[in-house]
């Protein structure tokens, strides 16, 4: 006969119930309302049992304890890295004299259109439209900097006129001062100040409003991860590092702060942690890889020959590289955490061995993969839209297209972070499924005579930390 007993909180401990021997377990087929309940039935001891959960647990302590042997050294040699690659004196390695924003004492004030003019494109000086094109000259009332409040006129380029410029818009010009005296003005870009902090507020209370304190660790964590690129590779790329080193280094910092951070410091968030920097240091490889046998240059773009001319001691190559590897660590990120999460709540069941644990959380990730190879490859396409369309504008055939370097640096970049987090899945899958199950099987609990709980937490439950409740302690009401 079954006993039910509510809101008992037990997981894994050898606590007799009240009313009952020792040898007290988990029903198989337990029934249970909410996370509280627990189903206690009468069963037989066996000798061996006891020795069989105490080994379990000690092969559990055992794989937590190799996980942290294996990210104790990289968390080391990330911040190691850090500190002897962190780039100084950056400036001299760029070129300020090469683009037009480098030019000494320019600003780059904002103005209100006041009037838009139409004019020819003819003759007009930096266009690249046609004669037969309409451009606009644009009078722009200064609102900041040395000469606010005067009006000035600024040409613009058909595209521009096209893109829809009307009186009351805010622009950036830039305003270069001459030997005379006088400043010449150009037209730089729209003022966009309004839209994106709208958007980035909007961003930040949503995720909050549905992530909560999740949503907002996140949040800090991307924070974090835009102040290490900004900060630590791009200046180490500029001045000449490796670049696969550098930005192994970079992305590592950013995944132990931000997943840490995010999803606290756990075996499941080091389970994802672990997966994560497989899947880096294989995307590494295979864009070395991707890099030298198609022989990618870098130089695809007029942006390119800029960053060439403005930064002599960086590899185009190089950007190439740390583009490709910085490209799967998002993706990266959401399998491995998705993965590790769904390993830990499968394992809330322990009915569920290690094995059949491994098996569904496997076609749990298989679905993902393939949502997320449409996420990457969409995502791509959006943001090369330009190139894309070129490709349907070139009149040439479509596979002797795709092999320039404009086009394959974009297909090789998808396709060494879909493999990556591909490879990445199973790994993390297994990690966990190892971990969860070195709680001992179902049959050494039940027959061990423990009485288990469903876990609900994040982490997993070290049984040493617990201790035999008295018997009065339990609440049968």
């Amino acid at each position: 006969m079954a006993e039910r007993v509510d809101r008992t909180r037990l997981s894994g401990v050898d606590v007799p119930l009240p009313g009952e021997r020792h040898g007290s377990v988990v029903s198989s087929c337990p029934h249970h309302e909410g996370d509280q309940a627990v189903i206690v039935s009468h069963s037989h001891s066996h000798t061996h049992s006891e020795p069989s959960t105490v080994e379990g647990r000690l092969r559990q302590r055992r794989a937590s304890q190799i996980l942290i042997v294996i990210l104790v050294p990289l968390a080391i040699w990330t911040l190691v890295g850090l500190v002897l690659l962190w780039p100084t004196n950056t400036s001299q390695h760029i070129q300020k004299d090469v683009a037009q924003f480098s030019v000494p004492g320019m600003t780059m004030p904002k103005g209100e259109v006041m009037a838009v003019n139409e004019i020819s494109c003819a003759g007009l000086e930096g266009s690249t439209s046609s004669a037969a094109q309409t451009c606009a000259a644009l009078t722009v009332q200064l609102l900041e900097g040395e000469d606010k409040g005067k009006d000035v006129q600024v040409n613009t380029t058909s595209a521009i006129f096209k893109s829809g410029v009307q009186p009351g818009q805010r622009v950036v010009v830039y305003r270069v001062p001459t030997l005379n005296g006088q400043a010449n003005y150009q037209f730089a870009d729209f003022a966009r100040t309004g839209p994106v902090v709208f958007f980035a507020i909007a961003f930040l209370l949503v995720t909050v409003a549905v992530a909560r304190r999740r949503g907002l660790l996140s949040v800090i964590g991307l924070a974090w991860a835009a102040f290490i690129m900004v900060a630590f590779i791009f200046p180490a790329l500029i001045s000449g590092s490796n670049a696969i080193l550098v930005t192994l280094i970079g992305a590592s910092a950013i995944m132990f702060v931000a997943l840490y951070f995010t999803h606290g410091f756990n075996t499941r968030t080091t389970t994802a942690l672990l997966g994560t920097l497989f899947g880096l240091v294989l995307a590494a490889v295979l864009s070395y890889v991707a890099l030298s046998w198609g022989h990618l240059t870098g130089v695809a773009s007029e942006e390119d020959y800029t960053l060439s001319a403005a930064a002599p001691d960086m590899k185009l190559t190089a950007v190439v590289l740390s583009g490709m590897i910085i490209a799967a660590l998002g993706g990266l990120n959401d399998v491995t955490i998705t993965q590790a999460s769904a390993v830990w709540e499968l394992a809330d069941d322990p009915r569920r061995t290690g094995p059949q644990i491994f098996r569904q959380a496997m076609r749990i990730g298989r679905d993902h993969i393939a949502s997320t190879v449409y996420t990457i490859v969409f995502a791509t396409a959006g943001a090369s839209m330009s190139v894309l369309l070129l490709l349907a504008m070139y009149d040439r055939p479509l596979y002797s297209t795709i092999m320039t370097e404009q086009f394959a640096v974009e297909i090789l970049r998808t396709l060494v972070g879909a493999i990556g987090l591909t490879l990445a899945m199973p790994l993390t899958t297994g990690i966990g499924a190892l971990l969860v199950s070195r709680r001992g099987t179902p049959s050494e609990e039940l027959d061990s005579g423990k009485v288990y709980a469903l876990n609900t937490s994040d982490e997993l439950v070290d049984v040493d930390d617990y201790h035999p409740r008295p018997e009065g302690s339990l609440s049968t009401d």
